[in-house]
């Protein structure tokens, strides 16, 4: 479920994102690159969160 949620809104906020900038400089909206990055980005968020462990790391003490 949560691989479902973080695709939902990677790709509500990417495109969100990707209407927004290109408004801004003058550009069309071009909804095939807002999911083209929403994918990579997704797929980013996904490798980030594999890499960061889930158990605290302990210290040893001096």
């Amino acid at each position: 479920m949560r691989y479902i949620m973080t695709i939902f809104w990677t790709f509500l906020l990417v495109n969100m994102l990707t209407y927004v900038v290109s408004s801004m400089i003058g550009v069309h909206y071009s909804f095939s690159t807002g999911s083209t990055l929403a994918i990579i980005v997704a797929i980013l968020i996904f490798v980030v969160a594999s890499l960061i462990p889930d158990e605290p790391v302990e210290h040893a003490h001096h």
